[in-house]
């Protein structure tokens, strides 16, 4: 699964922590504030949500790319301290 993440954050220590669980991830950073990786398991994906939801505060964003999942792109964004989930499926054919 190819993952990428995206981060906006709101001060430089949770910026910092972000950063390193993201390397410990094994992220490979390819712009400022964003890594990917292309070999993630989803259940490493998982806790790294959570060590992302301990490491951040109220005032920062993450957005987290994953595909494919069952077929579809998902986008996870945490932001004022909440997940949320939207998955982007290919529009159904026309008859």
């Amino acid at each position: 699964m190819f993952v990428s993440v995206v981060c906006d954050m709101g001060g430089e220590d949770s910026r910092a922590a972000v950063f390193d669980l993201l390397a410990r991830y094994g992220f490979e950073k390819v712009q400022r504030a964003c890594f990917e990786s292309s070999r993630i398991l989803e259940r490493e994906l998982a806790g790294l949500k959570r060590d992302i939801d301990k490491a951040t505060d109220y005032y920062d964003t993450v957005r987290i790319y994953q595909y494919p999942v069952e077929g579809a792109l998902v986008v996870s964004v945490l932001k004022e301290n909440r997940w949320r989930r939207v998955i982007v499926r290919a529009p159904a054919p026309k008859p």
